[in-house]
């Protein structure tokens, strides 16, 4: 969350799914300050998510283009406009509808169960501690509260 824990990452993510490469085309796009959009993508890119390609020498421009890392991405942004579709949108329904090209229909996302296929839900999924939880949070009382099993 601290990598997206601003207004305009997820923005400047969704604006490169839509094929936006060049700095000028995402702050035109965007309305985002040059500053701004500036420290953005400088983090996209430190991140892994966005990488620079030099397409031009002088003056030095680049384009930013997805990596893979940046591209698995896309379910975030898929889960969150699923949200906003079901409880934002308009009854005029939502502003921006996700065609699988694999199948040829318009559908959204959906939070599966990797193992089973079937809808992971707030109410028939739990967490718990997972091989990379801190040992040193192990043991502290709000970690055994948050992943107890009872």
């Amino acid at each position: 969350m601290d990598l997206l824990g601003d207004w305009w990452t997820p923005l400047v993510l969704r604006e490169a799914f839509y094929g936006i490469r060049r700095f000028d085309d995402f702050q035109r796009e965007l309305g985002i300050a040059r500053n701004t959009l500036t420290n953005r993508l400088r983090r996209l890119v430190d991140e892994g998510l966005l990488e620079k390609r030099l397409y031009q020498s002088e003056p030095r421009r680049y384009d930013y283009v997805l990596t893979e890392k940046g591209s698995d991405f896309f379910g975030v942004l898929a889960a969150m406009s699923r949200w906003g579709d079901r409880w934002l949108a308009g009854e005029e329904g939502p502003p921006v509808t996700f065609h699988h090209d694999a199948c040829g229909r318009d559908s959204h996302a959906e939070v599966v169960c990797a193992a089973c296929g079937k809808p992971m839900r707030a109410e028939n999924t739990s967490m718990r501690m997972g091989p990379g939880y801190p040992q040193r949070l192990r043991s502290r009382s709000d970690a055994q509260r948050r992943f107890s099993t009872a």
